[in-house]
């Protein structure tokens, strides 16, 4: 059946085309917002879940990201809650000594938007809220894209109701296709390309946990954190501990990266488990009082172990007018914080070329996506790249690298350098990251670049 089969399409303007999206995490809800919001008329979203009831824990939200989000016209229910980031504090996860100190108090004002720290149920539920005032985006709950039927004259692709019922089929002019690091969509495109769909172990779990204010509230120390508008990143051998506070300063966010111990022989489908409160302790058995102090107080059962995986890069995003957003085609591990941030950019620029089509011919179409992937690719390989390095450098060891880091941490501390060895707090690397407005980018290059693409 047609995404309208109850409605002839309006015309061959591009704003008429008929956009499916699969995926409703943040990529995917960016991008109906963003398409809606140039007027695209006929946008559906299709989504796994039965509806989405948003969990998961904390996430900054660095000013390219706020950039968007403003002008998307979601940003102030997300920021209502959020916490400026003005301060990161570097330690030495034993000792808990500080290695180094960034101060940020100036990042509103040097690019025009905070860095925040914020729960993802907030940035979820905002994107969907604008999202759902959009008439022209219609929703899809409770099934899954099987595959790619066809390619043209338009693109077809099943999809299966998770509830048993049969399966149908869906016609539409333009597929994008937001489901994430397990991407089905991506593996039917690599396969017709006769390229492997390799998805990549990194070694690397990470727990992620949340702490009440209420259960910190008699600990000096730790009251000083939730309070504070502080990252505090204490870093060891192979390992990380990451906190910052979210939600109107009520929850303590905390995560981790350590070797994957636990899901080295699963499955490769199995991504999440529930957690040991044991065992995260013995992962991190070296490291500070105050630490362990907070790992104490999470509830036993309420710990959960993510495994990190990549996707090796890829040749292209792009077959025919299907494109791939986000961690379906470049997931990054999490070092800069910039996973969610890179998919909505992705979003933001879609809905900038795609406006810009000349037409809604599969080849004028098919162009605008490979406009796209020229705008994104080597930003976003940039991004995964520094995220793994940046990773490599907090993990260091006992031995001269880890001595010469350290020595960076301090000078950087002493003389206020712009490079520091955690990239994420690194003032050099947040210029970059932060600057670029890829929604302005897209429109200045694209024309020159749909040109070269003839």
């Amino acid at each position: 059946m047609a995404m309208h089969d109850d409605q002839e399409r309006s015309g061959s303007g591009p704003t008429n085309m008929r956009i499916a999206i699969v995926g409703a995490g943040m990529g995917g809800l960016a991008c109906a917002l963003a398409l809606a919001k140039k007027g695209f008329t006929d946008i559906q979203v299709f989504e796994m879940a039965s509806d989405l009831g948003f969990v998961g824990a904390g996430i900054q939200l660095a000013p390219n990201l706020v950039r968007i989000l403003s002008r998307l016209g979601c940003w102030e229910s997300i920021e209502a809650e959020a916490t400026d980031v003005l301060e990161a504090s570097i330690r030495d996860g034993a000792s808990n000594r500080e290695l180094t100190h960034v101060h940020m108090p100036d990042i509103r004002k040097r690019y025009g938007y905070p860095h925040c720290t914020g729960h993802r149920a907030s940035l979820a539920a905002g994107l969907y809220e604008a999202a759902k005032k959009e008439p022209s985006i219609r929703w899809n709950f409770g099934c899954t894209v099987e595959g790619i039927d066809q390619y043209t004259p338009a693109v077809t692709f099943t999809v299966k109701p998770r509830d048993g019922s049969a399966p149908r089929q869906v016609e539409c002019d333009v597929l994008l296709a937001a489901d994430g690091v397990k991407s089905n969509v991506r593996a039917h495109v690599l396969a017709e390309l006769g390229v492997p769909a390799v998805v990549e172990d990194t070694g690397q779990a990470a727990y992620r946990i949340t702490l009440p204010r209420s259960a910190m509230a008699s600990d000096p120390e730790m009251l000083a954190l939730i309070d504070s508008n502080q990252v505090t990143r204490w870093i060891g051998s192979r390992r990380h501990w990451i906190a910052y506070p979210v939600a109107s300063k009520t929850i303590y966010n905390m995560s981790s990266t350590q070797p994957d111990t636990h899901f080295a022989a699963a499955p490769s489908a199995t991504y999440t488990t529930k957690g040991s409160k044991a065992a995260m302790a013995d992962v991190f058995a070296d490291f500070c009082p105050l630490v362990h102090r907070l790992m104490d107080l999470v509830p036993d059962g309420e710990v959960c172990e993510w495994k990190l995986r990549v996707h090796a890069p890829l040749p292209t995003w792009v077959r025919s007018t299907v494109a791939l957003v986000g961690d379906a085609c470049h997931p990054t591990l999490p070092h800069l914080n910039q996973g969610a941030a890179m998919a909505v950019e992705d979003a933001a620029v879609l809905a900038e070329v795609l406006a810009r089509a000349p037409d809604a011919t599969q080849g004028s179409v098919n162009r605008c996506l490979r406009v796209y992937e020229l705008l994104r690719k080597e930003r976003t390989t940039t991004l995964v790249d520094l995220a793994a390095e940046s990773g490599r450098t907090l993990h260091l060891g006992e031995g001269r690298a880890k001595e010469e880091r350290d020595r960076q941490f301090a000078e950087a501390r002493a003389s206020g350098k712009k490079a520091v060895p955690d990239k994420w707090a690194s003032p050099d690397v947040q210029e970059m990251i932060y600057s670029h407005d890829c929604m302005k980018v897209a429109a200045e290059k694209f024309d020159e670049l749909y040109r070269s693409l003839a």
